[in-house]
């Protein structure tokens, strides 16, 4: 394979993903000579969870299941030249490179070399008035929990070619993951749009995980999948002249063919000729997908343009509180009586608390929280309704008043409530915009 083929796979999709996909993933990439193992782990709500984590004990803030992703291929990777590369790092890089130093320690590995990411987290005056600007009326700086640009791979890429073994990224756009070692291993420049635009799209299938391999794909007698309980994760073969193949390890669960992978590929892309990322803005509107079989399917035809000028920003901001209630009605006018409980919460609760109601088993998914739907359909004939209330207020005590009125329906509500649960918890917004790249310099560093 040599030169001419990049083989990389992904174990895992989201902060939480199963840790258990990463075995043969590892075995895959050591039994073909591959090159990297990625973890994407970042969704955007995940980073400014992990940043108040980070605001309450300094060396937090990373995946909480870092160590449990590790363990089982840490030694493998290093001992077969597997770079590993992960946004897991998530608000505080340094601490989880920090981190798998200590892990390889106490495995009684030799010291990895391990590079740390930086520039994606924004503050500052410059910043705050720049998004004060395009963003009128929108920001609150006393509300802020963190700023975060999306980074692309070319700082991956670098510290690969530096001769780093694993990179620990914060906020990179989550196909870059691929994208850097790409570059570091085809020598690729931050402008060849081509190669970038391929590699961004190979990023973009591996990134979510099982979704390729099945996963979201799956629709029981409609879209059949194997062995769910056991997906395997997906791996990628990049060839140097544009061809990406996808697959997954043999003897793992799940499948890969045209159709799970036409999916991934418009998963999330709003213009499929212009998919804008922080490297490149990648052309797939004349792409070709092709069944080889064996749980292999061949990609063809991805096209690139100049990356955009700008980069997007996440601002998280706190939100006030979030008050959750449940009771269950089952049996005979079930949902007549869920509509009544409602109707109790809304005139002991309103208009001090605006609400949504759901109907699960009913009306939920689909309902709004304006309740138009509610008020729009009449009342089913279902015999088995979960009544779910939701409020949010600036302030903690006011919220809880859901929580009791919930709780009170055990008797002052209809006939038969039961199983009431209440939950309370900080409630997070958020708001994106551009901003011009000079704003947000990217940068990397060995773990001293």
């Amino acid at each position: 394979m040599g030169m001419e083929t990049f083989k990389v796979g992904c174990a895992a999709g989201f902060s939480g993903d199963r840790i258990d996909g990463v075995g043969p993933v590892v075995k895959s990439l050591i039994e073909t000579g591959g090159h990297a193992l990625i973890f994407e782990t970042l969704a955007e709500r995940t980073l400014a969870l992990a940043q108040l984590r980070r605001n309450e004990n300094p060396e937090a803030g990373y995946e909480p299941l870092l160590e449990e992703m590790l363990r089982p291929c840490l030694a493998d990777c290093l001992h077969h030249g597997i770079s590993i590369i992960s946004n897991f790092g998530q608000a505080n890089p340094p601490a989880a490179a920090r981190h798998i130093a200590r892990l390889a320690s106490e495995m009684g590995l030799r010291a990895p070399r391990i590079a740390v990411l930086a520039g994606d987290r924004l503050e500052g005056p410059e910043i705050m008035a720049f998004l004060t600007k395009v963003l009128p009326g929108e920001i609150d700086a006393s509300r802020i929990v963190c700023i975060n640009a999306y980074q692309g791979g070319a700082q991956i890429a670098q510290a690969l070619q530096a001769g780093a073994e694993i990179v620990v990224a914060g906020r990179v756009a989550d196909p870059s993951l691929v994208v850097g070692p790409a570059m570091a291993h085809f020598g690729w420049a931050d402008n060849d749009w081509p190669n970038l635009a391929i590699a961004t799209m190979a990023g973009h299938l591996l990134e979510c995980g099982t979704q390729v391999t099945g996963g979201y794909f799956a629709v029981p007698g409609l879209k059949d999948v194997p062995g769910m309980h056991e997906l395997g994760f997906p791996l990628a073969d990049i060839t140097a002249d544009g061809q990406i193949t996808i697959s997954k390890p043999a003897g793992t669960g799940g499948l890969v063919n045209a159709r799970t992978v036409k999916e991934q590929l418009l998963y999330e892309v709003h213009d499929p000729a212009a998919y804008l990322t922080p490297d490149v803005t990648a052309d797939i509107s004349r792409v070709t997908v092709d069944d080889l079989g064996d749980d292999r399917v061949l990609v063809r035809g991805i096209h690139g343009h100049p990356r955009p000028d700008m980069l997007k920003v996440n601002v998280f901001m706190r939100g006030g509180w979030l008050a959750e209630a449940e009771i269950s009605y089952a049996g005979i006018q079930a949902e007549a009586r869920a509509r009544l409980a409602a109707d109790i919460l809304h005139k002991r609760l309103s208009p001090e608390l605006r609400m949504r109601v759901d109907l699960i088993g009913s009306l939920s998914i689909f309902a709004d929280d304006a309740g138009r739907m509610l008020q729009a359909h009449g009342v089913s004939s279902n015999r088995d309704i979960r009544l779910r209330v939701a409020a949010v207020h600036d302030s903690r005590q006011t919220a809880e008043k859901l929580l009791k009125e919930m709780n009170a329906l055990y008797t002052c509500g209809p006939a038969g409530g039961g199983g009431v649960r209440t939950f309370l918890k900080p409630r997070l917004n958020s708001v994106s915009a551009f901003i011009p790249r000079e704003l947000a310099p990217a940068s990397w560093s060995f773990l001293a």
